[in-house]
């Protein structure tokens, strides 16, 4: 059993993904060839957007991002404790200070109510930007998120890396920020074969800054470069692959969604806490992630059954030994999801009968 089954994915796509890997081949524009510029049209008005940007990777469109903000040395930018490192790797690579909110810890997303503490912590920094997370496939509360941004004069930035396919309010991940960015990267809910990453904004400014910013800050000659950039473009392959997947992917988000229901229906609620989405939201399920006191032992039960499972995430930003010596408030939250979060093999290619059998294996634990 595989955790994120992509060879399944594959072998259900194969004729079309073959088809378009040789076409983009065929072409000999490897890079930025004419599929890319098609993707990021068909993103854009899949999000819901006025324009896509795609890029090399979701860490690049985090920094990205954040350098079309100008958001730099001085300024403070408001991250989930909770979340991969990336999130506020990005940050520190602009020379900019994160400071670590606390999450909810039965959506995993950032909390409203300890980003309004946290904005009163930052001592002599300038007030700059949110980063909020759509972690697992969740979009975070960006109703409360937003009031809270526009009330302080802060940017918004939504890391919608795992959350792409989600919904709130009928509303598409990627189009809640003031910039939004996602991953590509395999695993992810669209995810290609190698690295690859996308920017999405309806601010025509930033859109031509970022698009500067990815080949090394070009102007209107890529020889005539007007500011300090990136190298940071899709490959045509990685886009004819994401091209496939993108006509597929409601269908893939739909049945995530039933693996999900069969989860929670099958797990015995009474030991563990199963994920819980609120009425006005979807998830594009990245993750199914379960909070349980007894882990490892569950865990290790999977493991003889033959079953994958895995923690994300065993340490909270403010854990990191790179940001050891920023000694800021605790997220008790967080560091207790650490403690407790297990996730489960999710994918749509998944059948009811593998769900039953880790499900079984799970409850007969206790």
């Amino acid at each position: 059993m595989q955790f994120r089954d992509l060879h399944r994915q594959y072998e259900a796509m194969r004729t079309e993904m073959d088809d378009a890997i040789i076409q983009a081949t065929r072409s000999g524009a490897y890079i930025m060839g004419a599929q890319v510029s098609e993707l990021e049209q068909q993103l854009a008005d899949y999000v819901g957007v006025k324009h896509c940007i795609t890029c090399g990777n979701g860490t690049d469109a985090l920094h990205l991002a954040l350098m079309a903000l100008g958001i730099g040395p001085g300024d403070a930018v408001f991250v989930p404790d909770f979340t991969f490192f990336a999130t506020a790797e990005s940050v520190a690579m602009v020379g900019a200070t994160p400071i670590f909110v606390d999450v909810i810890g039965d959506s995993f997303n950032i909390d409203p109510k300890d980003l309004e503490k946290k904005i009163n912590t930052i001592g002599n920094l300038r007030l700059a930007a949110v980063i909020a997370v759509d972690l697992f496939g969740l979009p975070a509360n960006y109703t409360d998120v937003r009031h809270i941004c526009d009330k302080h004069n802060l940017l918004l930035v939504e890391d919608g890396a795992q959350g792409f396919g989600g919904t709130l309010n009928s509303h598409k991940a990627c189009s809640f920020g003031d910039i939004s960015t996602t991953s590509f990267f395999p695993p992810k809910p669209l995810g290609c074969y190698g690295d690859g990453g996308a920017l999405f904004t309806d601010n025509d400014e930033w859109a031509n800054l970022i698009r500067s910013y990815r080949v090394h800050g070009k102007g209107t000659d890529k020889y005539d470069n007007v500011r300090i950039g990136l190298n940071s473009r899709l490959d045509t392959i990685q886009a004819a692959v994401l091209q496939v997947k993108l006509r597929h992917f409601d269908d893939e988000v739909q049945a995530v969604n039933h693996v999900a229901k069969k989860y929670n229906e099958l797990l015995d609620n009474n030991k563990v806490a199963i994920p819980t989405i609120p009425e006005e939201k979807t998830s594009s399920w990245a993750q199914y992630t379960i909070r349980l006191e007894n882990r490892d032992q569950v865990q290790a039960q999977l493991k003889a059954s033959g079953i994958p499972s895995m923690v994300y995430y065993p340490r909270t930003m403010s854990q990191q030994t790179a940001f050891a010596h920023m000694h800021q408030q605790q997220c008790p939250t967080a560091a207790n999801l650490c403690r407790t979060v297990l996730s489960l093999p999710m994918h749509p290619y998944l059948t009811d009968e593998e769900i039953e059998l880790i499900a079984t294996t799970i409850n007969k634990t206790f």
